[in-house]
């Protein structure tokens, strides 16, 4: 066992073209929205196939808009997974509508089809539902089987949060093109990153236009609009209370620098999960999610690993015991229902979400990012196994 190596959770890597780009926005002498956030959203455009890319300052402003634009109002019940970030959630709340937590499937900690369709009977006035892309996993949305299907038959919006998704594949189709909405985090962690940042995608052409009029005060003009046009800049009409959600130029930049390299990054995440499938994947104490998608098609933004009962440590131990040995860890997630405002708000109890408890009590995440060396790899998987199953055969490692 190495015990000099220090591997984090997270790696920025800005070794592409991010401070040329971020030179000539310094230049220009204009950093707020402009040239570069254009850039970009054509970028998206051009690589998902939608109609609309609308950047703006973070995945939570995108899902805000999102349900702003999907005509979600107070009273209105909105359907998405404990099993997510509270921003998720924080966003119904804007809205005065309420979330309606439910339980994920335990082999992908994502929603299906058959976990909406049970709740829908249970909640029929349902308005829109947030599918999470736990992960880094493209859940199934098209064909009998798909939840967008679902959706579409029973005229309810769906949302994606696909913060964890860019660039995940399904059936030679990217995240962004099924259902109403698609938003997406450009967070310090991520595959690509503006260091705080998202985008919202829609073929939908009335969500695009609510979405960015409300992105900058609900005004019929944005700024970069009000400098290139012949019209007098200072002329401008505020149609609705809009809010101030707009992506700056200096964070475009540094995205479209990423965005160049963006599979090459998620593929080297890619190789990172290989490495993990194939050394952890029959650990005693320990339980992998199931990818039943082409190891290409996964966005791998998370490697979860799930402590099960046969483990030799607790998940809290076996955070402190890798965090002794250099190796950074996460958690993903404690689950909305265990959060004391929706808790108590709702009267949740840990019984209803079966499923999420157990990932959620044994869960944490391994660090996977495009820097990672062969040395750090197979430092945390020793790690791993010395802690979670002591006496488990390692000879693996060697090939």
């Amino acid at each position: 066992m190495n015990s000099t190596v220090s591997v984090p959770y997270a790696r920025v890597d800005c070794s592409g073209n991010e401070m040329a780009y971020v030179r000539e926005v310094l230049e220009s002498g204009w950093l707020t929205t402009a040239s570069k956030t254009h850039a970009l959203e054509g970028a998206f455009r051009s690589m998902i196939g939608c109609g609309h890319a609308i950047a703006v300052n973070s995945c939570t402003s995108a899902l805000h808009l999102a349900l702003d634009a999907c005509g979600i109002g107070p009273g209105d019940a909105v359907l998405l997974p404990s099993l997510t970030f509270t921003a998720t959630a924080e966003v119904v709340r804007y809205m005065g509508a309420d979330p309606l937590l439910v339980d994920v499937d335990p082999d992908t900690g994502c929603l299906d089809r058959s976990i909406v369709a049970s709740a829908l009977e249970h909640h029929p006035t349902v308005k829109a539902v947030i599918a999470v892309h736990y992960g880094g996993y493209p859940i199934l949305m098209h064909g009998p089987d798909g939840l967008a299907t679902l959706c579409r038959e029973r005229g309810i919006r769906l949302v994606s949060d696909a913060a964890h998704a860019l660039p995940a594949r399904r059936d030679d189709e990217y995240v962004g093109r099924a259902g109403d909405v698609t938003c997406l985090s450009f967070y310090a962690n991520k595959t690509m990153t503006t260091g705080e940042g998202g985008m919202l995608l829609t073929d939908d052409d009335e969500i695009a236009a609510r979405a960015k009029l409300m992105r900058l005060h609900g005004i019929d003009r944005d700024v970069w609009n009000r400098f290139i046009d012949s019209k007098n800049a200072w002329e401008y009409d505020v149609l609705a209370p809009g809010f101030k959600y707009n992506m700056p130029d200096i964070n475009a930049a540094v995205g479209l620098a990423q965005f160049e390299r963006l599979e090459g990054m998620r593929s080297a995440r890619e190789a990172c999960a290989a490495f993990y499938l194939k050394h952890l994947s029959n650990v005693p104490g320990l339980r992998l999610f199931v990818t039943d998608v082409p190891s290409g098609d996964h966005a791998w933004h998370l490697f979860p690993i799930v402590l099960t009962e046969e483990a030799a440590v607790s998940r809290n131990d076996a955070i402190k015991a890798l965090a002794e040995r250099g190796v950074g860890t996460s958690v993903h997630y404690k689950p909305i229902h265990q959060l004391t405002y929706y808790r108590e708000r709702y009267g949740l109890t840990a019984e209803t979400f079966p499923e999420t408890e157990k990932i959620w009590r044994g869960c944490l995440s391994l660090p996977i990012y495009n820097l990672l060396s062969d040395r750090e790899l197979r430092h945390v998987v020793e790690s791993v196994i010395d802690i979670v199953s002591p006496g488990y055969d390692q000879l693996c490692l060697a090939n």
